[in-house]
């Protein structure tokens, strides 16, 4: 079974399983997010095709996402389009460096975080976040997941 987003389009190249389908505690995980949001993510359903993937990945997401620390705030870890600081540009300039030209990556890079008062275990948060993402990335492209239509109007309100 291949599932249909709202637009009718596939949600991924490989076998979508039902929610029904799924182990006991991806489905429930699954439908507390469709409780929170009103939506099910497309990348939870599409990574149900391999359950231990799905698990190992959404654990790994949790220990990164779901702390806050002092220097990296919940927002913080999700930083995209916003009005910046100079912080949140300094981290944004390494993970955008980390995410797109890795091997350049130097010493001065994560002095200029530790500059702006990121302690070690931040900077190693900001990294591992930036390849959770890259990895995230790299998955949906494979199988050509797109965003559910929701996430476009998340904190938006829509267009007349």
């Amino acid at each position: 079974m291949t599932a249909e987003t709202s637009a009718d389009r596939p949600i991924s190249r490989f076998e979508v399983p039902k929610i029904d389908d799924l182990p006991a505690d991806i489905a429930e995980r699954i439908r507390q997010v469709e409780d929170k949001t009103g939506f099910v993510p497309n990348v939870f359903l599409a990574l149900g095709h391999r359950p231990e993937e799905w698990r190992a990945f959404f654990a790994y997401h949790d220990a990164l996402m779901d702390k806050e620390t002092p220097a990296l705030s919940k927002a913080d870890r999700e930083l995209s389009k916003a009005e910046l600081d100079a912080r949140q540009r300094a981290m944004l300039d390494v993970a955008v460096k980390l995410a797109t030209s890795s091997v350049q990556v130097s010493a001065d890079d994560l002095d200029r975080l530790r500059a702006h008062g990121f302690t070690d275990d931040d900077i190693w948060d900001i990294g591992s976040i930036t390849g959770l993402f890259a990895l995230s990335n790299r998955i949906a492209h494979l199988a050509a997941i797109p965003p559910n239509d929701e996430f476009y109007l998340m904190g938006r309100t829509p267009r007349d």
